[in-house]
């Protein structure tokens, strides 16, 4: 008896320091291979598969130097993935929020309708990408707020990407008295547009008049420009025809038009 116990104790601490010895081999060989993908230039040309790609193969990774480990310790590996497969069902079942939320990671990185670095208007929330990853997407509103998004909600909903585009269009409104000339306002409306230099000549800016109600005529003002440029464009503008405005003689004001910058 003394002698089987002993066998058994020989043979469990022999299965256990093997076990030990993988855990810590397969720890630090994942760690290399990740370290290495993180280094990889291919990877570094997209943030956004990056990220997502680093996380599922860490995840990967882990899950296989597991089921070695058990396989080691003398456990049926057959048992194992029986008692995983039936356990990932009554996950699955309570978890259905967070599988769609990891579809939808994968969804993101297959159509790619974000990057990181785009400044979007999804699910409700303005701000720019920092960050996606396998169940939430994080973005940095304009005034520096950490917003997290679940993947889901981000691929059932409208995207409004205001970065991919390289040119993007300011857009003004303002009345004026309808006592003034339309010629003489959209005049001075386009040479006040054309004297800012982030306007750009083609597509050509444009200054219309497009109604009358009551004593007053109202006018809009469309004017192109680089993506980045849109919010200090629209600001600029606005100061500038108020100012030309006032030396040209004409009354009136601008209709607040908030940009989207």
């Amino acid at each position: 008896m003394l002698a089987t116990i002993a066998s058994i104790c020989t043979t469990l601490c022999g299965k256990i320091i093997a076990a030990v010895l993988v855990l810590i081999i397969g720890r630090a060989i994942i760690k290399f291979i990740v370290k290495k993908l993180d280094a990889s230039e291919k990877f570094n040309k997209d943030p956004s598969v990056k990220s997502f790609a680093l996380n599922g193969v860490k995840i990967g990774l882990y899950v296989l130097l597991i089921i070695a480990v058990i396989g080691i310790m003398g456990i049926p590996t057959a048992s194992i993935v029986a008692v995983i497969a039936s356990a990932g069902v009554a996950i699955g079942l309570a978890l259905q929020g967070s599988l769609a939320n990891l579809a939808g990671g994968v969804m993101l990185m297959i159509f790619r309708p974000i990057h990181v670095g785009d400044y979007v208007t999804v699910a409700g929330v303005t701000g720019t990408v920092k960050d996606i990853n396998l169940f939430y997407t994080i973005f940095s509103s304009p005034d520096n707020k950490r917003i997290t998004v679940p993947n889901g909600s981000l691929m059932n909903n409208v995207v409004t990407d205001y970065t991919q585009e390289e040119l993007r269009r300011a857009d003004l409104k303002f009345v004026c008295s309808n006592e003034e000339a339309p010629e003489k306002v959209t005049a001075l409306l386009l040479d006040t547009v054309k004297a800012n230099g982030k306007v750009i000549a083609e597509p050509a800016p444009v200054a219309r008049f497009t109604g009358a109600a009551g004593d007053t005529m109202e006018y809009a003002v469309q004017a192109w420009c680089k993506s980045g440029d849109v919010g200090a464009v629209h600001y600029e503008l606005t100061l500038a025809i108020n100012n030309a405005m006032k030396a040209g003689g004409i009354k009136g004001s601008l209709v607040p038009v908030t940009p989207d910058l």
